[in-house]
């Protein structure tokens, strides 16, 4: 019999987000199907893409356990509105590269800079919405095309294509 391997295991994507509507709560899904060119299924971005990137949302988490860290509050993942949140991956180096979630292959279109809504979302009494903007600038996360549908769950990793 084999000894277990105790090796440490980077994973990419360590939560999903899905949200049926605009304001509506993001619910944490374990896995997604993505479409091309129309994005998550179930998602309330889902077939409305208008210009490239649209069609879903990553953040990285240590960004986000950063940007509480720097508020002095307990971090919560879903308040960004990104619909994956990765860890051990620089998004930024992504934009205009290829990469392979599960069985979809996605593209980086650009970064997803946050916007008044996520200042809202994070703001504090000391710590305005505009601030939360501009702290976060370069740091929100990354916008995406679907290039091949496919299926992506928590635990897989992010692969980039040569």
């Amino acid at each position: 019999m084999s000894e277990p391997d105790e090796t440490p295991r980077t994973v990419s994507i360590e939560r999903i987000f899905v949200s049926s509507a605009p304001r509506a709560p993001q619910l944490e899904v374990a896995s997604v199907r993505v479409v091309v060119a129309k994005g998550i299924e179930g998602d309330r971005h889902f077939g409305k893409r208008k210009v490239p990137g649209e069609n879903l949302t990553l953040v990285e988490a240590e960004e986000l356990e950063a940007f509480a860290r720097e508020q002095g509050v307990t971090v919560d993942l879903s308040r960004s509105r990104r619909n994956v949140v990765t860890r051990g991956v620089r998004l930024n180096d992504l934009v205009g590269r290829e990469f392979r979630l599960g069985t979809a292959v996605l593209r980086g279109v650009e970064l997803c800079e946050p916007c008044s809504v996520m200042g809202r979302l994070y703001a504090l009494p000391d710590w305005p919405g505009p601030r939360t903007v501009r702290q976060m600038l370069h740091r929100a996360g990354l916008r995406v095309d679907v290039l091949q549908t496919g299926v992506f769950e928590v635990g897989d990793a992010l692969l980039t294509t040569p």
